[in-house]
This record gives structure tokens, sequence and C-alpha cells, in this order.
């Protein structure tokens, strides 16, 4: 695909969307972002190229409204935990949205999409809703006529995210104990630089239609020794008590009703699969995917504010 293409992205004002954003408007191309909420992302209209749009994507018109004239879309909608409005629901984002795409993107005639899923997404066999709607997903993008290509990353990290910035949220709390649900489930963390170099091969590589990619970094850890990682990059020092698979259920109750949702139901299904890779996609791209050990120290170790948001501006190509 040329450069100056216009490119669509769905979900471009979150984490994995401001890294996205930059590196499409470097690459040379447009790029336009809905957001239900445009005052509160303007920090992305100083990137060349790039047009933040008032829209409500979950609604028909004001989808096709962004999509006119546009070359591909990229769809990085996603949810981990439902919430009480009716467009935080897993049945609405990972499956609804889609189908209005899907069908948006043919009265449009946009035949490009790229989207992303979840490794180990099954309609059928997913223990979780997460995974089986991220399955349902897939299985209407196969059914369409649009050129498509499904990305499925592993957990994904970097500075800014959700993941290991959660967990140590969590560890500055005063305690001399950590209780970890679901010590053992294996995860093969991704960096979301390379999972958005996967996305910019995956617009100008036609072998990459029609094809799905799992995308996972270069090393396995369990729960427990991710845990681990942070602490030593945080300089904490914790004692780590797993929880054994009832213990864990327990936890995921009362964590559920808690703000934030730090650890749900549907998270505690979503754990008896590890997120691994059988075949790593990012390999079959000509990507060499980066370690959490060479990353995260930027943005987990003690420093001050300067240095924070020096390496903010690092990350974010600037």
């Amino acid at each position: 695909m040329q450069k100056n293409k216009i490119i669509t992205v769905l979900g471009g004002t979150g984490f994995v969307g401001h890294h996205l954003a930059t590196r499409l408007s470097s690459a040379g191309y447009q790029v336009r972002i809905p957001t239900r909420a445009r005052e509160a992302h303007r920090d992305l209209l100083v990137l060349p190229g790039v047009q933040v749009i008032q829209a409500n994507v979950h609604k028909p018109d004001e989808l096709q409204m962004v999509l006119q004239g546009c070359d591909a879309v990229i769809n990085l909608i996603s949810i981990l935990n439902e919430r009480r409005s009716p467009q935080e629901k897993f049945e609405t984002v990972n499956i609804d949205l889609v189908q209005n795409l899907i069908q948006q993107c043919e009265a449009s005639e946009v035949s490009r999409l790229i989207h992303i899923s979840a490794l180990k997404a099954d309609a059928l066999e997913g223990p979780s809703e997460y995974l089986k709607t991220k399955g349902l997903a897939e299985s209407l993008i196969a059914k369409s006529k649009l050129q498509s290509t499904v990305l499925r990353p592993s957990v994904i990290f970097g500075a800014n995210d959700s993941f290991v910035n959660r967990f140590a949220k969590l560890l500055k709390m005063p305690a001399p104990w950590f209780f970890l649900p679901m010590p053992n489930t294996r995860f093969a963390p991704v960096y979301v630089e390379d999972v958005v170099s996967a996305i910019l091969v995956a617009l100008e590589d036609r072998d990459t239609i029609n094809k799905t990619y799992s995308c996972c970094g270069p090393k396995i850890y369990s729960m427990r020794e991710l845990i681990l990682l942070i602490m030593r990059n945080m300089g904490l020092k914790r004692r780590v008590i797993g929880l054994n698979t009832f213990f864990s259920k327990i936890a995921a109750t009362v964590l559920g009703v808690m703000p934030g949702k730090p650890f749900s139901k549907d998270n505690f299904l979503s754990m008896h699969v590890n997120s691994i890779c059988d075949e790593n996609g990012l390999e079959k791209l000509g990507i060499s995917p980066q370690s959490m050990e060479s990353v995260i120290p930027a943005y987990l170790k003690p420093r001050d504010h300067n240095s924070r948001f020096s390496d903010y501006r690092k990350s974010a190509g600037r």
C-alpha cells in the first residue's frame, strides 16, 4: 500500500493507538481517528497528517462517515472487562461493532481491514466470554468479503500499558505479602512497538491478506515470574503467595466488584489457558520481538518526573 493513503484507526486514542498513530504519521499516511471525546485527545493533533474526528463508531451512520474515502481500516477497539454501560459489553464491542464495521466497510467500498484480536481467541472452546467473543469476531471477518489480516497478540506491554502498570500500582500498596491469583498461567508478553510494526507490515504487504498471525514476545513467563520481574525493576521486595484455583476464583469475585476491576471472573476464566504462541507470527513478518527486560526498566524504575517525561516522549517517537 502506498504512503499518503488514508487509514482509519478505530481505538486510535488508546494505548496501542497512540503508538500506531505516531508510526503511521511518520510513515506518511493520512490518519483518521474517531472518538466520542475529541477534546480529551488533542495531543494526537500535533502529529502530521492525523485527524481526530468527533464520532461514535457504534452508530452505523457515524461509522460510515469516518470510513468514507479511506483506503484501509484498523480495528484496535477492545475491552478486557465489561462495565455497566451498554457500549462496554463483550457482545457490543467484540461482536456487534465488528459486524457493523464489516457492513459499513462493504457499503463504503473499503476492502482492507486489519483487526487486532487476542491470542487463544476461540468462538467454541474459549474459556471466557472475552476469548469466545473475540473468536466470534474472527469468524465474522473470515466470512466477509473484506481483504483482512488478523493479529492475535499475547498481553501487550510498553510505557503506559494497563498490564504491567496495573500490577506495579498494586505492588506499591504497603504490605509484606502479595497474593497472586493463577500464578502458573504462562504468557509471552509482546512489546507494543512490535505489534505496531506488524500492523505496518500488514498494511504494506499484500501477502498478509486473509491470514492470521499470532504475536508473542521472545520469552515465556509464568504469572509469578512476571510479578517478580516487575518487583525487581521497581526495587521492591514482597513475598509472593500464589493462590490455587479455588482461592483465585474467590479473589476474582472480590476484586471484580472493586473500582477498575483489577481481576474479574472473566479474567480468571481467561487464565485457564496459557497465552503463548505455537508459532510466532512476528518472525514470519520479519520482526525480531523485544524482551520485557530490555524495555520495562525505562518506565518502572524509580526516577524523577523529568526523566519519566523524557522516556514517554522517546517511546512516542518525539
